[in-house]
């Protein structure tokens, strides 16, 4: 193909930043676009990985903590600290995802399939200020390998971090740029950097959970020789 059918097929204001940031160089620009999307892809299943540990961990935290293994349909049901009018405006969002996700559901639903439904920003909210007090301050507490003094707003933060990556490796954004959109590893390597952190945290062997997985340095290491 020549470099005009994939300005066609990409676009031309897409396929334009990878040449710009080659230095006019499309064979580069056409190398950079394709690693791009081989990062995202890497990172699309450690990210996946991440999730699921994360998600798995709240969960047992939180049936320990309530003394209930369906404790999401419990504290929606039942004047819980999803559904106490004294938090409905901190927490009607939380509530509404969950009462989607049984409603969705319906017959085939089981407190295993609404946990695995929840998307990764639901789980990632229970940090905030309001829900990580309202559930009892005790969350993160999962990240049972996290440096002495640190705060829960701090893990917050960078969760919430974690998630607006992901979401833009869903939405098929850039990775490979800096805020100056010339060609850059800094941001991944930073995410990346984040990912396994708090993988570690959770009490898992970055190394040995994404064995198999994880070869995104590979690739960032790829774009930066480019």
């Amino acid at each position: 193909m020549k470099y005009a059918d994939y300005q066609k097929a990409f676009s031309y204001p897409r396929l334009d930043r990878y040449r710009i940031a080659c230095g006019g160089d499309r064979q580069k620009a056409l190398i950079l676009y394709r690693y791009n999307i081989r990062l995202c892809q890497k990172f699309y299943a450690i990210l996946g990985v991440f999730e699921i540990t994360l998600r798995n961990a709240i969960d047992s935290h939180y049936q320990t903590q309530f003394s209930e293994t369906n404790w999401l349909e419990m504290q929606v049901q039942y004047s819980g600290v999803f559904s106490d009018p004294i938090f409905q405006h901190g927490n009607y969002e939380s509530r509404k995802i969950i009462q989607s996700g049984i409603r969705k559901l319906n017959t085939k639903y089981s407190h295993d399939r609404l946990v695995s439904s929840l998307s990764f920003g639901f789980w990632v909210m229970l940090f905030n200020k309001l829900q990580f007090s309202v559930c009892g301050k005790t969350l993160h507490t999962v990240f049972t390998n996290r440096p002495t003094g640190t705060l829960p707003r701090e893990i917050y933060k960078e969760l919430d971090r974690i998630r607006d990556f992901r979401n833009r490796i869903a939405h098929h954004e850039p990775i490979c740029f800096d805020a100056m959109h010339h060609k850059n590893t800094a941001y991944a390597q930073r995410y990346y950097d984040l990912i396994r952190k708090y993988t570690d945290w959770l009490g898992y062997n970055p190394d040995q959970l994404f064995y198999g997985l994880d070869h995104a340095q590979d690739t960032i290491n790829k774009i930066a020789a480019i």
